[in-house]
């Protein structure tokens, strides 16, 4: 009968919001733990595929470009389908995109360490530091290799992965507020993304994990390993941690099959021409309580608003201003997000496995922190539109200052001989690969080319055992040993049978002093910029119905760009073993803080300025009001007057600047 069905609606309404709740949760927590994992994966492909930092930063921010194929599409029409199917898809192309990342591993081989050591033919565990042959002849066999490269399987991966994820927050948002109640939408929206933080710690902490073991984990024997996981030529088991993600991926697409198309909606939800009789009649009756709204067929109409719409909003100053500092803000933060674990390796001497553990447990936790406090400030004081705006100036100008001072807590680069110091161990020298050649080394034919440092008694790092002179060795793996290396002799007052050990010199105690300094003001400063994080979302959302132009225009070139950049104060290139230059090995650390961090502050300057414009032209246009209210009668000025100390809706604002909100989706 009607009442014993409309009974069982009630009865298990809440089971099923419930359950796309946690399903929703579940999602938004495995899109952030898949796509925090692939930025703390970024030095292990580089490494892995021997490709520098703007091919990863195409990689990268090939997600976003998924993103943007789609999205016009999903927002649009996928939002009037069955939107728990939609997500479920979505979650699958994601899984499908992961695990397409970490295919190449399956079939490009074993890693090769790029060393100049060569087995000595009379003994398994004397190695010689002279090459027993020519590089040239070394790189036979080269023309086996696959004419594909790898990262391309990679990036495929990613942008499926963005492909995937875009139906994921639209769709089900949306479908959060057309079936809960309004009292508990904000709440179950404030849930998810709760959830989603955390995702992120679980992301870096996996990265920091994998990092750890060794790529061709249960291949080798891991006792003829002779790197450790500082080297710049270490790559982890990247590819682990994808499969993990993808995994989890696939198990969140499992809930939405199984969840209806509509749910029953809440009363105050009704449409609004039912006649206050009508709407009496349904409270009172518990069978119609909960009926399900009419589903309108999608149309080619809605998609011919976007276009229009977008005019109508750029031809707005106020509107078009602040679109520009959300983007260049979006530009600093997503490439100095990007690029933070690799900066904190090759500045601070870190290994890749430390530096996204401290990301995941120390930074993310701040942000999230930072977040949550300026949503507590805004709801507790009541910021208005103009209240939320200068607010997230305010603490974004503060943080800006406190970045300032890393420029102070910085590294000097490390002595490496050739490259950064002479033999005789003067610094100030200009890089060139000749000058790499030494007297002390020129008797053994030592190639410039390779990279396989070790560390002399002298403190001085060596690219090579052959380019620093030794002519023997003792032991065996990583307690390797060689001696008689004439060319520490010649940067030593006290010459004698002078010995160097595999690796690169640890970093000096000055270093590792100012190092937790840079982590306290590095949360200190994430804090205080993620206070405005919530106000400036909101007012987002208030203004830019559209806001994911920002991300895409941000997200695709900024990891890019800033790629590009890093790559010009490289000092020693890696090369593949067929030819051409593979990844980096060492970086001028003093160029590298000045390029990263001068990038990121100087596109946030850049944002700043923009936005005293724009406060600037709001100020203008509630004086042309107040002009225009006081020609008109004292009680529309009352009305604006009221309006500016109220908390000021959305739509209110948008009007007041002459744009057009429509919007099917709440992107």
């Amino acid at each position: 009968s009607e009442n014993s069905y409309s009974n069982w609606i009630v009865d298990n309404n809440p089971d099923s919001s419930t359950m796309f709740l946690a399903a929703l949760s579940f999602a938004y927590f495995s899109k952030a733990l898949s796509g925090s994992y692939m930025k703390s994966t970024i030095t292990q492909l580089e490494r892995r595929f021997d490709i520098p930092s703007y091919l990863i930063g195409i990689i990268d921010g090939s997600f976003e470009i998924g993103n943007l194929l789609v999205i016009a599409f999903v927002s649009y029409f996928c939002a009037k389908l069955h939107r728990p199917k939609i997500i479920a898809i979505g979650c699958i192309l994601m899984s499908f995109g992961t695990f397409l990342i970490a295919m190449p591993h399956f079939i490009i081989g074993r890693y090769k360490i790029e060393t100049s050591i060569r087995s000595s033919v009379n003994s398994t565990n004397n190695l010689s530091p002279c090459p027993a042959s020519s590089p040239e002849s070394l790189r036979a066999g080269c023309e086996k290799e696959s004419s594909v490269s790898m990262w391309i399987y990679v990036l495929v991966g990613n942008i499926l992965r963005g492909i995937g994820e875009t139906p994921v927050q639209p769709l089900g948002i949306s479908y959060i507020d057309d079936y809960a109640q309004s009292d508990n939408a904000a709440l179950y929206i404030g849930c998810v993304q709760t959830i989603s933080i955390i995702g992120p710690v679980f992301g870096y902490l996996l990265g920091s994990l994998c990092a750890k073991i060794y790529v061709d984990i249960g291949y080798v024997d891991m006792e003829t390993i002779t790197i450790t996981p500082g080297d710049a030529r270490w790559v982890g088991a990247w590819w682990l941690g994808y499969l993990i993600a993808g995994a989890i991926t696939l198990m969140s697409a499992v809930p939405f099959w199984f969840l209806p198309k509509s749910l029953p909606v809440p009363v105050e939800k009704h449409d609004t021409n039912c006649t206050p009789e009508q709407t009496r009649f349904i409270k009172d009756s518990p069978g119609l309580k909960h009926m399900f709204r009419p589903e309108e067929p999608a149309n080619l109409h809605l998609m011919a608003k976007f276009v229009p719409t977008l005019k109508s909003l750029l031809g707005n100053p106020v509107y078009t201003i602040y679109l520009c500092v959300t983007i260049v803000q979006f530009n600093s933060l997503i490439g100095m997000v990007t690029y933070k674990p690799k900066y904190i390796e090759q500045h601070y001497g870190q290994s890749a496995s430390k530096a996204n553990f401290l990301m995941g447990m120390i930074n993310i936790p701040a942000v999230a922190l930072g977040m949550f406090s300026g949503g507590v400030v805004m709801k507790k004081y009541k910021l208005t539109i103009m209240g939320a705006a200068k607010f997230a100036f305010g603490t974004s100008l503060l943080g800006y200052f406190l970045s300032l001072l890393f420029f102070a807590m910085g590294c000097e680069n490390a002595k490496v001989a050739g490259i950064t110091v002479s033999y005789s161990g003067l610094g100030g020298l200009s890089y060139q690969e000749q000058s790499l050649i030494s007297d002390c080394n020129s008797d053994c034919s030592c190639t410039s080319r390779e990279w396989d440092p070790v560390c002399g008694e002298n403190g001085i790092t060596y690219v090579s055992p052959c380019l620093a002179g030794c002519s023997s060795s003792t032991g065996s793996g990583k307690n390797t040993v060689f001696n008689n290396c004439k060319c520490l002799t010649a940067a030593n007052t006290q010459p004698g049978n002078l010995t160097a050990t595999l690796g690169q010199c640890p970093h000096r105690d000055s270093c590792e002093k100012v190092f937790p300094y840079f982590l306290a003001m590095s949360v200190l400063s994430s804090f205080i910029i993620s206070l405005g994080g919530t106000p400036g979302f909101m007012l987002l959302s208030c203004l830019i119905p559209h806001y994911f132009i920002c991300c895409n225009t941000a997200g695709i070139p900024a990891p890019i760009y800033f790629g590009a950049i890093i790559d010009t104060t490289c000092l020693k290139w890696g090369y593949k073993m067929c030819g051409g230059r593979g990844a980096c090995r060492i970086y001028d650390t003093s160029a590298y803080r000045i390029v990263y961090l001068g990038l990121t502050l100087g596109l946030r300057t850049v944002s700043f300025f923009l936005c005293i414009l724009g406060f600037v032209l709001i100020k203008r246009h509630i004086r042309k009001e107040e002009k225009h209210v006081l020609t008109n009668g004292s009680a529309e000025l009352e009305t604006l007057r009221k309006e500016e100390n109220s908390s000021i809706h959305c739509e209110q604002f948008i009007l007041a600047l002459d744009c057009n909100p429509d919007r099917e989706t709440r992107l």
